[in-house]
């Protein structure tokens, strides 16, 4: 049996999310434990030049939910962007967790050769479903909550790789 495009996406999707989430969880803790405001982490970054932890999650969610929605061919959800604290980016990735469980496999199974088209800085850009998945949204959903977990490793949060992968 061959790997749908729904097995490779809504479920890894789910996934990762939950396993962002807990990571926050743990954030939190920290916080507290070490008696200092969380926001310093919501805002953290490991340089100057990159985007913090709030956009870090912003955009792993909107990759996902843009994904799915695309492949689907629904409206995308759109999001404010105005989270500032652990908890509201937990609820953020909750609505996209939310969001992604109303899916089934026949509306994302059969999308490989779907083209899909993206605006990427200021430019359209094509791809075929397949590639837009496996090439494009896995890579940068990785991408994301990996730098999210640095960020919060970086700032002393007591977290491992089990935490980044999850129950298994």
């Amino acid at each position: 049996m061959s790997l749908s495009m729904y097995q490779a996406s809504i479920p890894v999707f789910i996934r990762m999310l939950g396993n962002l989430s807990n990571l926050l969880d743990k954030a939190l803790a920290h916080a507290e434990a070490k008696k200092f405001d969380p926001t310093i982490l919501v805002n953290g970054r490991l340089a100057p030049d990159m985007f913090p932890l709030s956009r870090q999650i912003q955009i792993a969610t909107d990759g996902v939910k843009g994904c799915a929605a695309r492949l689907a061919g629904v409206e995308i959800p759109s999001y404010a962007d105005t989270e500032t604290t652990i908890d509201e980016l937990k609820a953020r990735i909750a609505r996209t967790v939310a969001f992604l469980q109303t899916f089934t496999p026949a509306q994302i199974d059969g999308t490989e050769d779907k083209t899909v088209t993206l605006k990427l800085r200021g430019e359209e850009t094509q791809f075929q479903g397949q590639p837009y998945l496996l090439d494009f949204v896995l890579p940068n959903l990785y991408f994301h909550i990996t730098t999210a977990y640095a960020i919060l490793r970086h700032n002393g949060v007591e977290i491992g790789k089990r935490d980044y992968l999850g129950p298994y």
